[in-house]
């Protein structure tokens, strides 16, 4: 008889305003981690700063009302250095990238996101998630 053991899946803070965004994250890794989604920048630093549970890792978005996504990562940033930031975004000059790096994301990826490339970023900081076929 074979033992059903339920490891704990990470939980990724996804910061991104429109649904349908959020809705292709959630089909691409949701199986895999818990989700907790932030409409806005403001809302994904409340939701990073209540700590409970700490998330994994934060995929954030650049352009979002109330507070960018520039922002919320400088303030992330502030406390903690450490934790993943991958960066989502449409816009894709080479100036919006060093953006998003000197505001401390870890990665930055170009929208549309593939499959592929959202779970391979998530791999190279989650080593220990696995989204077996």
């Amino acid at each position: 008889m074979e033992e059903n053991i339920t490891t704990p899946k990470p939980l990724i803070l996804v910061a991104e305003d429109d649904e349908s965004n959020f809705n292709l994250i959630k089909a691409i890794i949701g199986r895999r981690c818990d989700l907790a989604w932030a409409r806005n920048g403001e809302e994904a630093v409340r939701l990073y700063q209540s700590g409970s549970p700490a998330p994994a890792a934060i995929l954030m978005d650049i352009k979002m009302p109330v507070m960018n996504g520039l922002e919320a990562m400088r303030a992330i940033r502030a406390t903690n250095r450490d934790i993943p930031i991958i960066v989502q975004t449409a816009y894709a000059f080479s100036s919006d990238k060093e953006n998003a790096l000197s505001a401390g994301a870890n990665e930055v990826l170009v929208k549309p996101i593939t499959s592929a490339v959202l779970r391979g970023a998530l791999i190279r900081f989650l080593p220990e998630l696995s989204f077996g076929n």
